[in-house]
Formats: structure tokens, sequence, C-alpha cells
């Protein structure tokens, strides 16, 4: 195999202490740029049966150079019947258990990451007539919609994740657990009454395990389809998700309807993804980090049979992905690719590249931010901001100069407008700004901060332009 735990040397992640950020064992700052892949989709298949090993190690190496350093994977991929992890039931298959091993030791070599959730509960639902946990293929359950309830497949997803404890919980390879994918009320007979004690249940004995055989735990999750929050307000889902006690950071799938899943334009999105983000922030009581991990034009992809064209989706790609950055969200979020062939473009990898370049503007480790979206305010521009008492970062979004294709146009003459950054303690302040396309520094402005705020006039602006605000 390609992994061995004994010679895993990636730094594990943990969450900032004090910050809603992440660090690793050294206590350098660390955040999740990445997206969702699937082992069956093009740039990982030629790892199953290790049909085209080299192509992969390239393909990884090449997200690497493009500032990615965190992929969202399954388990098990359900789309296809040949990526089963278990068949049957309680058995693990030895070419996915073997993709797995080589996968983890790709990461460790090359420095990426994993966000690892065990079940893919979209398909396995969808394709429940061939799944192994299926009573009819041998399995304990009848139906998905007792997949949470059931008690023996309870013990079944227990022992998978106690499985990838054991063989690969040692690697700091290994971001994170998404203990469940889109945690539903379906999946527990229309209820959300057992889903405080489910997370407790399978947090528990994530952790113990990890405990007990390294001494030390990787942070978790689970995850929501995020619009189900304000489908079915009158299910109790936001105490889970955002507030449950044993979780370490708060995640939703952001599928806005309409602006964000069918998207006309590249600005309405953003703005929908700022304010989600702001809610978000809102439900947590506690500090923890979140952030999208799932998001993009999923209707217009899935239902309407429409791939967006490519310079329209890179530059929905890469405002979404600043909307959630500076609303307070840690890193970009995690794109859905949605597209055919299901990969992200050149132009997102190098949006990618452009916010990863931009992070050491801003001490991570420190910045106990707070949304600022409603604060700032900059005419002629959507802002997006958050910050606290020694730091800030905003963005600002042209409003007024979409051309007739949905996106900004680049050929209006630059605009500039006065802002105003709350909550900053009085001294010296250095204004970087950022060309969130080229990604480089576009102008840098010394500023004072008066009576808790600062306020600068920026070069003009074309399309859009990040702000990180650190003392001088």
């Amino acid at each position: 195999m390609l992994f061995s735990a004994s010679h895993a040397h990636l730094p594990w992640i943990s969450v900032a202490p004090g910050a809603p950020y992440f660090v690793d064992d050294t206590g350098a700052p660390w955040t999740p740029i990445g997206q969702n892949d699937a082992i069956s989709w093009p740039e990982l298949n030629g790892l199953f049966r290790r049909r085209d090993v080299a192509s992969v190690e390239g393909h990884l190496r090449w997200l690497k150079a493009s500032g990615v350093t965190c992929l969202r994977l399954m388990l098990e991929y359900a789309h296809v019947r040949h990526r089963y992890f278990e068949r049957p039931a309680g058995r693990y298959v030895p070419s996915m258990v073997q993709f797995w091993d080589d996968l983890f030791g790709l990461c460790e070599r090359i420095g990426l990451r994993l966000l690892l959730t065990p079940v893919d509960t979209f398909w396995t639902w969808l394709h429940w007539r061939w799944h192994p946990w299926n009573q009819a293929n041998g399995g304990p359950l009848r139906s998905p919609s007792e997949i949470l309830t059931c008690p023996a497949t309870r013990q079944l997803i227990k022992a998978r994740l106690g499985f990838a404890v054991g063989r690969w919980g040692g690697s700091g390879a290994l971001f994170a657990w998404d203990l469940w994918n889109e945690i539903h009320p379906a999946q527990a007979g229309d209820s959300t009454d057992n889903f405080d004690e489910f997370i407790h249940d399978l947090s528990r004995h994530v952790r113990e395990l990890e405990m007990a055989l390294y001494g030390r735990a990787h942070p978790q999750t689970v995850s929501v389809f995020g619009p189900e929050l304000t489908w079915k307000p009158q299910m109790a889902m936001h105490e889970p998700i955002f507030r449950h006690p044993d979780l370490d950071f708060a995640t939703i799938h952001i599928y806005g309807s309409g602006a964000i899943d069918n998207p006309r334009d590249t600005v309405k999105p953003a703005v929908m993804f700022g304010q989600i983000v702001r809610e978000s922030l809102a439900e947590i009581v506690d500090g923890r980090p979140f952030l999208d991990t799932e998001h993009g034009p999923i209707h217009s992809f899935k239902d309407k049979k429409k791939t967006l064209p490519e310079p329209f989706d890179d530059e929905y790609f890469r405002h979404i992905a600043w909307a959630h950055l500076a609303s307070g969200g840690a890193g970009g979020g995690m794109r859905w690719p949605n597209r055919h062939p299901h990969v992200l473009t050149p132009g997102m990898r190098r949006a990618q590249r452009a916010m990863t370049d931009f992070l050491p503007q801003l001490d991570w480790t420190l910045f106990k931010r707070v949304n600022l979206n409603a604060q700032i305010a900059a005419q002629g521009f959507h802002a997006f901001g958050c910050g606290d008492a020694h730091q800030a970062l905003i963005w600002l979004l042209r409003r007024d100069t979409l051309a007739p294709d949905g996106r900004l146009r680049t050929d209006v003459a630059p605009a500039a407008a006065p802002i105003r950054v709350p909550g900053l303690r009085n001294g010296d302040y250095r204004v970087t700004g950022w060309n969130t396309a080229q990604g480089c520094v576009e102008g840098e402005h010394l500023v004072r901060a008066q009576d808790g705020a600062i306020e600068f006039m920026p070069d003009p602006i074309v399309a859009d332009r990040a702000f990180a605000i650190r003392p001088a």
C-alpha cells in the first residue's frame, strides 16, 4: 500500500484557540480552500484498482500548486454500484480500502487534506434498491427512511467509522470528520427527535477511538442541506447543526433557491451567499468556525440539464468564494462541480490560487471576527465584511454594471466610494487592496482609526476588490 499511518508526517488540524478559524500542530493558520470530489469522478477515478496512479498524483500536485488545501469526499459514493465500501453489509471491499490507502498516502506526501464523510446519503436514497444495507440485499435496513433510527444500521455506521479511524485516523491528511452528510428528517421517519442523540453517539464513538489510539482527535461536524432550515422551520434542526456541544465547527450546504442554485447573473448569488453566512453566524453562540461545504448551480445542472458557460461560471464561483470569506466563513466554501465533465474549470483553480495568496494578509489565528455586512456601506457597491478590534476584511462588488450575459462589465469607468469600517480600536492601520481575479496587491493606504472606526477612499474599482485591514 502507499499509505502507512506510522509514516504520517502532516501536522494535524484543530480549531484555533479563541478564534473561529483553524490552525495546525505548529500553531500556523490553516484554511480550507477546495471543493467536493468523488472517488468515481474523472480526476480521481484512475486510483480505483490502481489503474492510473500517476495521473491522480499529477492532478493532486496540480491542485496543491493551485492553492487547494482540502478536498471533501464521501467514503462511499453510491452513484455507481461498483464503489460501495461494504459488500455485503459489514464486509469492506478490498479494492475500496486500497483506494483510500493510496489516496491518504498521496495526500500525505503532497500536503493536501481530506474532509471525510462516511455515507453518501443522496445517492444511497435514490439507489436504495442496490445498496448493501438494504434488507433485500442481505442488509438490516428496510428503508432509508429508518437509517437514523435502526439500531443494526447504527452499528454498521459506527463500525465503518471505527474502521476508518483505525486505518487512516492517525494521519494529518485527515482534516476533519463530517460525521453525517446532509442529516435530514426523512432519514428518521420525518422527525428530528433523535438528531442530538445520533450525533452524540457517532461523535463520542469516533472521539473516544481516536483518543485511545492517538491521544488526540480530529475536528468534527455534521452537514445539512441548507434550504431545509427555511423550508421546514417547524423542524428543530438549527440546534444540532449550529450548536451541538459535541461538534467543533458548523457547516451547511448553501444551495439558496433561485440566485444560487439557478443563477442568472454573478452578483445576486454572492449577495444571497453573504446573507446566509451572516444568518448562520448569528446561530452560533460559542465562536466555533463556520463554513459552507457544498454549493453550486445544482438546479440548473441537475434539473435543467444545463452546464453554465465557463466564463460565467468562473465569475459566479469567484464571487461566491469571496462573499463567503469576507462575510466571516472559513475559506471560500466548497463547490459541488455541477458541470459536465464533473470537474472544476481552470478559471476556478486560478480563483482558488488568488484566495490562498491573499490569506497571509490577515492573522487568522487571532481574528475574532464578527460579521459586518450590514454595517458597511459604499455607494454603488454591495459590501461584505467581517472584523474585530484589530483586523478587518472587506470585499466590494459593483452593483450597477451587469452585462447582458449576467457578468460584470470590465469596459466601464472605475468607480470609488468612501468606506467606513466600524469596530476597530483607535490607531494606525494599513489597508491593502487585493485583486481577486489576478491574485495581487492593488493599492495600499495608511489610515487612522478614530472613535472606533476607520474611513478611507479606495482607488477606483472596475468590478470588485477585497481589502485587508491590519495595524500599521
